[in-house]
C-alpha cells in the first residue's frame, strides 16, 4: 500500500501560512498545521481583535479621550485599592500567625514540664517498687531446706 501526500500552501494571511496536506490511500483525514509566514519563521501571530486596533493619536479635548482616562483613572483606583487591602489582609494574617506560634510554645514548654514531672514520679514509684521486692529465691530455696529436715 503506497502513500502519496501532497502539500498545498495557502498564502499568508494575517502573518500566517496554512499547510494542507492530502494523504492518498491513507484513509486519515490531516489536520492544517499553521505556520509564520516570515523568512526567519519567529513572528507572532496577532490575534483578529487586536488587529483592527490601531492606535491613532486622539485629540485630548474629545469625549472619547476623556471617557478612556476616565475609565483608565477609576481601573488604577481601582487596582490601588485592592492591592492595599491585600497588603492589609497579609499583614493581619502575618500578626494572627505570630500570636498562634506564641501560644502554641507557650504550650510547649507548659506540656514539656508537664512530662518532665511524670517522668520523675514514674521513675521515683519505679525506684521504690524495685527496693520493697525481696528476691524470692532465696525465700524458697530456705523453706524447702527446712521442710525436708
Amino acid at each position: 500500500m503506497s502513500k502519496v501526500s501532497q502539500q498545498n500552501t495557502t498564502p499568508s494571511v494575517n502573518g500566517i501560512s496554512v499547510i494542507h496536506t492530502q494523504a492518498h490511500a491513507s484513509g486519515l483525514q490531516q489536520v492544517p498545521q499553521l505556520v509564520p509566514a516570515g523568512p526567519g519563521g519567529g513572528g507572532k501571530a496577532v490575534p483578529p481583535s487586536k488587529q483592527s486596533k490601531k492606535s491613532l493619536p486622539m485629540d485630548r479635548n474629545s469625549d472619547e479621550y476623556r471617557q478612556r482616562r476616565e475609565r483608565n483613572n477609576m481601573a488604577v483606583k481601582k487596582s490601588r485599592l485592592k492591592s492595599k487591602q491585600k497588603a492589609q489582609d497579609t499583614l493581619q494574617r502575618v500578626n494572627q500567625l505570630k500570636e498562634e506560634n506564641e501560644r502554641l510554645e507557650a504550650k510547649i514548654k507548659l506540656l514539656t514540664k508537664e512530662l518532665s514531672v511524670l517522668k520523675d514520679l514514674f521513675l521515683e514509684h519505679a525506684h521504690n517498687l524495685a527496693d520493697n521486692v525481696q528476691p524470692s529465691s532465696t525465700e524458697n530455696t530456705t523453706d524447702s531446706d527446712n521442710a525436708g529436715q
